[in-house]
């Protein structure tokens, strides 16, 4: 059993079967599930997915889902959702009456990283996918996000350790953010990133170069969440040595 191009292999099997055993062995194909472009879904393909946590995230997993293009999230949904036909045709119109939502995308992905992770991995993934891209989120939210969900965004974003609370809280700004982060080049660049408005710390903007951060200022007790502009994020874990 296996997919339409194994068909030589598989009834190679029945054969030897016959020969070695005189015995009698049926086989069954289905066909190649394929993307719009005609590109074929499987492990061998670029940008395609584990079900092993370790390779694929469930962050990682989800997004696959919910990134997929309107035509082949019409196909994915047929063959990976236990939901009803009635059930999909139901979606795919409220789906197609309002396409920037992503229906389809988002019911499909919640199903499925449901049913190969768990509801709990889930409930996760919104929150760093809700933490990654919701503009409107402020300090107070980040505030409620536990440990265990800053380790998945950690996976998800460049983070970095900071080895030592007693130095974090003596560190200034611009050496955090040139020297021990990266995130900006160096000090002069951190600089100008500070008096252009352009960096957020925990979601508040940093007014100051003369900025220095204490312990109360750790979100979970050791994460500092970093922002220069819209879409560079990093993620700052302070620890004490071992």
């Amino acid at each position: 059993m296996g997919g339409s191009d194994q068909w030589g292999n598989i009834v190679t099997g029945t054969e030897l079967i016959r020969r070695k055993d005189s015995g009698t062995a049926y086989a069954l194909t289905t066909p190649l599930i394929k993307k719009a472009d005609g590109s074929k879904f499987g492990k061998s393909e670029s940008g395609n997915i584990w079900l092993d946590p370790k390779r694929t995230s469930p962050y990682q997993f989800y997004q696959f889902w919910l990134n997929a293009a309107d035509e082949d999230v019409k196909t994915y949904i047929r063959i990976f959702s236990l939901k009803t036909k009635e059930e999909i045709e139901e979606l795919e119109k409220i789906h197609f009456d309002a396409p920037h939502l992503r229906i389809l995308q988002k019911e499909l992905g919640k199903e499925i990283t449901c049913r190969v992770h768990s509801v709990k991995d889930f409930e996760s993934v919104l929150k760093v996918t809700e933490l990654l891209f919701n503009p409107k989120l402020d300090s107070e939210y980040l505030q409620k996000i536990s440990e265990e969900d800053w380790l998945s965004v950690s996976d998800e974003i460049p983070s970095f350790k900071f080895i030592g609370t007693t130095d974090f809280t003596k560190t200034d700004i611009l050496t955090l953010l040139s020297e021990a982060s990266g995130i900006l080049p160096s000090k002069s660049e951190a600089r100008r990133a500070i008096t252009g408005n352009a960096i957020s710390i925990n979601k508040i903007k940093l007014q100051s170069i003369d900025a220095i951060f204490n312990e109360s200022d750790l979100l979970a007790g050791k994460y500092l969440f970093i922002e220069n502009g819209k879409k560079n994020k990093c993620l700052m874990i302070v620890e004490e040595p071992n």
